[in-house]
């Protein structure tokens, strides 16, 4: 199973996987999310995940995206990493988060309001930290971007 793991680290951290994951893996996950009631998610194989309803910043719209997250079970919270698959631009739905921070997200088929907070400082740096021990992958898509990768924690309101 590790081998596995890393392999898939590996090839998640490739340009090409930069280009073609945006368009496949969101898709896949909505799909499999409503087929499945709210508790699955096809990407969480690999990593948990969450599916994050906010309103959009330009829009007001409610918006939905599946995301990977790392889960923070000693503070009860969740740390999304805005990492874009290592492309320039930063994802909207951090944007919608900084607009909006009231949202929701579906864990593991349970509707979970939330407020985001985006990480700064030593915060961002402890956060950072963890999440590349967690997923290592997120190292080349900050080296390969002029940006810096957004951090939010969610915590349950």
């Amino acid at each position: 199973m590790r081998v596995g793991v890393k392999l898939v680290q590996k090839v998640s951290s490739t340009r090409t996987f930069a280009r073609i994951a945006p368009h496949v893996i969101p898709a896949l996950d909505k799909a499999v999310h409503r087929l499945s009631g709210g508790k699955k998610l096809l990407s969480t194989q690999m990593l948990p995940g969450v599916v994050l309803t906010a309103t959009g910043a330009r829009s007001g719209r409610s918006r939905t995206t599946p995301l990977a997250c790392m889960p923070e079970p000693d503070r009860g919270t969740w740390l999304l990493v805005g990492s874009n698959f290592g492309r320039p631009g930063h994802p909207s739905w951090t944007a919608n988060l900084l607009a909006h921070p009231d949202a929701e997200i579906s864990w593991k088929g349970e509707t979970v309001a939330v407020r985001a907070e985006r990480l700064t400082g030593e915060e961002r740096a402890a956060a950072w930290k963890a999440a590349l021990a967690f997923w290592p992958p997120y190292a080349s898509y900050q080296a390969r971007v002029d940006r810096e990768i957004r951090l939010f924690r969610l915590t349950r309101r």
